[in-house]
């Protein structure tokens, strides 16, 4: 199975790419950190990022995404992000890189699980924010270099999918793969 994944700043139109994908036919593995930070803020955690256990959280929903995501061979997959990506996050909010993300980021490394070229969604030019979006847009084009640099950092590369219509971009990433295996052809 080949995984492909899907990562840019926050509110870059990530998530919108990935529905397009998946309803053209592609199976897709949601992003973890929103999925934690929704369930501790129903918990009654505010900002549940700001606590350094948080970043082992994504990590461990991210691994059992990642292993609970099984394909046949030449399958292609989608991935919303990855623990390169928390790895950025960390960096970003200037939480120690734990153990377990070193490791984990030392497993896909040497298990290979991500295809080394990695769809970068580009900004937009703004970012809206949400319950788990709270960022400036001048603080995204941060985060999105701390990105960049961390993909570069860890030996991928990054293909950029440049702002514009959804369908253009969504068609950017599939001239890349190719078309979707359908399931019961």
């Amino acid at each position: 199975m080949k995984r492909y994944l899907l990562t840019g700043t926050p509110g870059a139109g990530k998530t919108a790419v990935l529905r397009w994908l998946e309803c053209a036919g592609y199976p897709v593995v949601e992003e973890a950190a929103t999925d934690v930070i929704a369930l501790r803020q129903a918990q009654g955690v505010p900002e549940p990022w700001t606590d350094p256990s948080f970043v082992d959280a994504v990590v461990a929903l991210q691994r059992q995404r990642q292993e609970g995501a099984v394909g046949g061979p030449g399958e292609v997959r989608f991935f919303d992000r990855s623990p390169v990506c928390t790895y950025a996050l960390a960096v970003y909010l200037g939480h120690p890189v734990t153990p377990f993300l070193a490791r984990e980021l030392n497993r896909i490394r040497a298990e290979e699980v991500y295809e080394r070229e990695v769809f970068f969604v580009e900004s937009p030019g703004f970012v809206t924010p949400t319950e788990a979006r709270r960022i400036s847009y001048e603080e995204s084009l941060r985060f999105e270099r701390i990105h960049r640099e961390a993909y570069a950092g860890f030996g991928y590369v990054c293909v950029p999918i440049a702002p514009g219509p959804l369908a253009d971009r969504a068609a950017a990433v599939v001239r890349h793969v190719g078309a979707p295996a359908r399931y019961g052809s």
